[in-house]
């Protein structure tokens, strides 16, 4: 009868343990995880006690010594459940569509050893003079492979908006990843194929568990053209103390396709018949050597006059960011702005080529400060987050000589909504949307949007 209790207690020790949903979400966690190894040894421990005292005892010595050293194990699994529950109850760290890795060399702190995942959306969207819409908005595979110890392969396929027909108005397929990385070591990794722009927060880590809101930020979808990927190879790594990079030579955007109201948006060619006459540099710098703190600043430029004859017209763009999360608390922040060159020249032959004058401006800027906090108590397995962010982005910041803004792209948002995590890697979203512009004419609308995502 011992026997078989000690049988039942290792058993359900296991079901116990290694069906809580621990991952190694990030630098922040890995405090937490170690706690949770030493409770694990705590309790082989016991179980190697328990063997011994069954040694040589009769029945009722076993269930007694049994029934002890049960208690002891229960006190210890409880402990194990409370750290992994702080664990769970942090910000979903979505592996970011990032990179598969041997997590003896891992790149810039990206997620290990992921053959598959993936990510959908489904919205609900209504701005009070449209009729409401509802969208499955995104429905994304990613795989990856190993070809040995150094070589990895990483990817993924975006379906937009459900359906796709061809030569008509609907939804679209998107190449969004498909690289290699060549593992060096962990300072130096050579990546090369269809890469992410690492620019700001949303482009590269744009999975709906890993953000407030149903759509993603203003500011990320009008300044920073998220998601943004484009052909070309550079280098990732690790630099230690709480540093990581990447740097790339991709394919530049095409000034043919600016606008006046969604910048250099229209300007991504995601990787078809890219023109190789100039190629664009971006990087990225990042620190997390604090608990909950990460701090980002990135740049891109490139030329992007090539399809005009004889303009070679420069686009630049800076961004710094940071997030941070102490206990209950989160909050981030993101600050972009960008420069082109000869705009007057782009907005000139564009018209003369087209009849219509994009108004393209020499600076656009746009920045955002969000703040929330968990509403549930800190021992719940499920999590609500009630959250703030007030955006500012305007597209006509600074206009060339000769070109008058256009008020009404001067804009600002408030954003009010609350995110709930029935698990880490499943959210429901509601938020509301107050809209400004500084027109007299053109009024902003506001709006509300319902949202469901999860991540696998």
């Amino acid at each position: 009868m011992g026997r078989r209790l000690v049988i039942a207690l290792t058993l359900l020790l296991s079901l116990t343990v290694y069906s809580m949903p621990l991952k190694a979400q990030s630098a922040e966690t890995e405090e937490r995880l170690t706690a949770v190894e030493e409770r694990l040894a705590r309790l082989e421990g016991h179980l190697e006690r328990l063997v011994e005292l069954l040694a040589g005892q009769s029945e009722g010595e076993q269930v007694r010594a049994v029934q002890q050293e049960a208690g002891l194990l229960a006190q210890e699994i409880q402990a194990v459940k409370e750290t992994a529950a702080t664990i769970t109850s942090q910000e979903p760290a979505a592996i970011s569509a990032t990179v598969v890795s041997a997590a003896s060399t891992d790149v810039s702190g990206e997620i290990s050893h992921v053959p598959y995942a993936g990510y959908m959306e489904l919205h609900v969207n209504n701005d009070g003079l449209n009729p409401t819409l509802l969208d499955f908005h995104r429905f994304v595979l990613m795989f990856g492979h190993e070809f040995g110890d150094r070589i990895r392969f990483w990817s993924e396929l975006e379906l937009e908006h459900a359906f796709v027909e061809g030569g008509e108005p609907s939804g679209e397929i998107e190449l969004e990843q498909a690289y290699l990385d060549f593992l060096i070591n962990p300072k130096i990794n050579f990546r090369t194929g269809m890469v992410l722009v690492p620019v700001g927060i949303i482009n590269e880590r744009h999975e709906p568990p890993s953000f407030n809101g149903v759509e993603r930020p203003f500011v990320d979808t009008v300044i920073i053209p998220t998601t943004w990927a484009a052909p070309g190879a550079g280098f990732v790594g690790d630099l230690g103390k709480g540093f990581t990079y990447k740097t790339y030579l991709t394919s530049s955007l095409d000034g043919t396709m600016f606008s006046a109201e969604e910048g250099f948006r229209d300007g991504r060619r995601k990787g078809f018949f890219e023109s190789a006459r100039n190629m664009a540099w971006s990087g990225r710098l990042e620190y997390r050597g604090l608990p909950g703190l990460n701090l980002g600043t990135s740049f891109w430029t490139g030329e992007t006059g090539f399809d005009f004859q004889d303009l070679d017209a420069r686009a630049t763009l800076y961004e710094f960011d940071g997030r941070y999360r102490y206990d209950r608390f989160q909050g981030r922040g993101q600050f972009v702005i960008t420069h082109l060159d000869d705009a007057a020249e782009i907005n000139e032959l564009t018209r003369q080529q087209t009849g219509i004058n994009p108004n393209n401006a020499e600076r656009m800027r746009g920045f955002y400060l969000e703040g929330g906090s968990s509403l549930f108590p800190s021992h719940f397995t499920h999590d609500l987050v009630g959250f703030y962010r007030y955006e500012n982005f305007d597209t006509q910041f600074r206009m060339p000589t000769g070109f008058l803004p256009l008020n009404h792209l001067d804009r600002s948002a408030h954003i009010l909504g609350l995110t709930y995590y029935p698990y880490p890697d499943v959210v429901f979203k509601f938020d509301y949307n107050i809209m400004r512009n500084n027109s007299q004419v053109i009024e902003a609308l506001n709006r509300w949007n319902l949202g469901v995502g999860w991540w696998f």
